[in-house]
């Protein structure tokens, strides 16, 4: 994929990745880290949820990053054709309904930043969020985590997963589990059993969306609450 892309996707498409429900768009604030160029926030938004969405680009001057993410789109429609062998193509039939989704998802995002709304956009960068613990009641992570394993190690996934959750009175959930050339994470075991150590459960979920083929997993991921904590006794002092 070369360069890290600046996704655009739509609320249809964080439905189907993160299995939304209303339910879930309605219980609190979410969290979308990182945001990129989706459409997902300012959709929500409209419909009276309460999303954050949390990326680096967002530190760019509105222009710039309009322009960037244009581009993005058109790269990632580009990179599809190239590639079909490694796309499903049943929630996008064609290359040209790829584009065209991803553009139009691309436009709304750019709308959206010009009637930008308080706390809708915030500049931020992993594995440091600028967000107390328990911030929000869901946390959606795409296209990151898993995803540029060839430049991203397991510490840094380690760490942003250990940030997110911390951040999250409630779930995690990332997506998807392979990167761009349908390849897994190759290190999710170690992974899943180093956030085990670290107080937080994982497991893996399927969803009725996939693109990439063998993308249609999540992680969702939660900190382990202890039912029974453990007292220690005090000694008597003498």
């Amino acid at each position: 994929m070369g360069e890290m892309l600046i996704s655009a996707r739509s609320l249809a498409e964080y439905r189907g990745m993160f299995d939304l429900t209303d339910a879930d768009l309605e219980r609190g604030p979410i969290l979308d880290c990182p945001g990129g160029a989706a459409s997902f926030g300012v959709e929500a938004r409209a419909l009276g949820a309460t999303v954050v969405s949390v990326d680096p680009a967002y530190a760019w001057a509105p222009g710039e990053l309009a322009n960037r993410a244009r581009a993005d789109a058109a790269r990632a429609s580009r990179y599809s054709h190239e590639h079909p062998e490694h796309f499903v193509w049943t929630w996008f039939p064609t290359t040209a309904d790829h584009l065209r989704e991803r553009t139009q998802a691309c436009e709304r995002f750019v709308t959206g930043l010009s009637r930008p709304r308080p706390g809708g956009n915030c500049a931020g960068t992993l594995p440091q969020l600028p967000f107390a613990d328990a911030t929000f009641a869901l946390v959606v992570s795409s296209h990151l985590l898993f995803v540029y394993a060839d430049r991203l190690d397991l510490a840094f996934h380690l760490e942003a997963v250990v940030e997110l959750t911390r951040v999250s009175e409630g779930e995690v959930r990332l997506f998807p589990l392979v990167d761009p050339g349908a390849v897994r994470y190759p290190h999710l075991d170690s992974l899943r059993g180093r956030l085990a150590s670290r107080g937080i459960d994982t497991e893996l979920r399927r969803v009725g969306y996939e693109t990439v083929r063998g993308g249609n997993e999540l992680l969702a991921c939660r900190r382990i609450v202890q039912e029974h904590p453990l007292v220690v006794p005090q000694l008597a002092q003498t």
